[in-house]
C-alpha cells in the first residue's frame, strides 16, 4: 500500500523510531525497515476508517491475515507482528494508549533455519590456497596484493567471527599495531573486544606491506579501501572472490558467503568446547537465544561426552 501516514500515525511513528535511536542504537537499516513497516500498516488503517492510536485487536489480525494473503512468508510476517508488538508496547508506556491491543497476537509457526557451516577441513583449504596465492612472487604486483588483501580478509574473520560490516570498516591503524586485540564498533554503536590469533596479525602485516610496496592507497584510513563511494571494499566485492576462491577448493559457491564464515567461527568454537556465553560476547549478539542457533553443532559432541562418560554408557 503507497502513501504517507496521516499526520497522527507519523507523530507516532516518529516517537517510536526515536526511541528506537536513541535507546537502542538501532541503524539506519533497521530504522528503514520499521518506517516501511509500519507506514504500511498505517495505510491498511486509514483505509478502514480507523489509525494507530485507534486501532483494535481485531485491526491488527485483519491487518496480518491481509499480508498473509499477499502472499507474505512466514518469516516477514513475524517481523511485521514483531514491529506491531514494540510499537504499541513503546505507546502503551509512553501514555499515548491506554493499552496494549497487540500484546495478544500470535504469531505464525515457522521453524528457525541452521546457518550453513563449514567444516574445519573446508576452511583450512580455503586458508591454503588463499596462502598459496599471497605467497606466489612471479605474479603482477597488483594481482598479488588482491591475493594477499584476500587472505587476511579470511584470516581475520575467522580469527575474530566479525560481521562484514566489521571486518569491511577496520581502519588501517589495526593492522599497524602489534595488538592481541581488536577494538570493534558494532550494531548500534557498541564496541566489543575479540582476539586476534597471530595467523591473522601475520596476514595483516603481510597485506599493508605490500600495499605500502606498490604505493597503493597509501592515504586510506581503511585497511581494505576501495575507488567506491563508502571508500572501503564492499561485501559484494568480498563475496565475489571468496565464492571464486572456494570453487578452486571444490566448495559450490551456494555455499560460501562472508557470514558463512563468521558461522564457522562460532560452530568451530562451540564443537571444541566454547561456552556459549563467551562465544556470544564474542560475536555482539544482545540476546543469547541469537546465539542458540548454533548449539546444533554439540549434538554430536554431547552424544559422545555421554557414552565416555557417563557411568552407564556404553563399553
Amino acid at each position: 500500500m503507497a502513501g504517507r501516514p496521516n499526520a497522527s500515525d507519523e507523530t507516532l511513528i516518529d516517537l517510536f523510531l526515536d526511541m528506537q535511536a536513541a535507546e537502542r542504537g538501532a541503524g539506519a537499516n533497521t530504522l528503514s525497515a520499521y518506517r516501511n513497516d509500519l507506514t504500511d500498516l498505517s495505510a491498511h488503517l486509514r483505509a478502514a476508517g480507523t489509525g494507530i492510536a485507534k486501532a483494535a485487536t481485531d485491526d491488527l489480525r485483519t491487518y496480518l491475515a491481509g499480508l498473509e494473503a499477499r502472499g507474505f512468508k512466514a518469516s516477514s510476517l513475524a517481523r511485521r507482528l514483531s514491529a506491531l508488538r514494540q510499537l504499541y508496547r513503546f505507546l502503551y508506556a509512553e501514555d499515548k494508549r491506554g493499552d496494549d491491543p497487540a500484546a495478544v497476537l500470535e504469531g505464525p509457526k515457522r521453524a528457525r533455519a541452521l546457518p550453513k557451516v563449514l567444516s574445519i577441513a573446508e576452511v583450512d583449504a580455503l586458508l591454503a590456497q588463499a596462502r598459496t596465492d599471497a605467497d606466489n612472487a612471479e605474479q603482477p604486483p597488483g594481482t598479488r596484493l588482491r591475493a594477499a588483501r584476500l587472505l587476511c580478509l579470511l584470516e581475520v574473520v575467522y580469527a575474530t567471527g566479525l560481521r562484514v560490516s566489521e571486518l569491511m570498516a577496520l581502519p588501517a591503524a589495526a593492522a599497524r599495531r602489534d595488538q592481541a586485540m581488536l577494538v570493534v564498533r558494532g550494531k548500534g554503536g557498541k564496541e566489543r573486544l575479540v582476539p586476534l590469533n597471530g595467523a591473522a596479525k601475520r596476514a595483516m602485516r603481510e597485506y599493508l606491506g605490500l600495499r605500502e610496496a606498490v604505493k597503493r592507497d597509501a592515504a586510506s584510513k581503511w585497511l581494505f579501501p576501495s575507488f567506491g563511494e563508502q571508500g572501503h571494499l564492499t561485501r559484494q566485492h568480498f563475496a565475489r572472490d571468496l565464492k571464486a576462491l572456494g570453487a578452486r577448493c571444490g566448495i559450490m559457491p551456494v555455499r560460501l558467503s562472508p557470514h558463512v564464515l563468521r558461522h564457522a567461527f562460532a560452530s568451530h568454537l562451540l564443537h571444541n568446547g566454547a561456552d556459549l556465553r563467551v562465544v556470544q560476547t564474542l560475536l555482539g549478539h544482545a540476546d543469547i537465544s541469537t546465539t542458540q542457533i548454533y548449539t546444533h553443532v554439540l549434538e554430536d559432541r554431547l552424544k559422545s561426552l555421554v557414552r565416555d562418560l557417563h557411568p552407564l554408557g556404553e563399553d
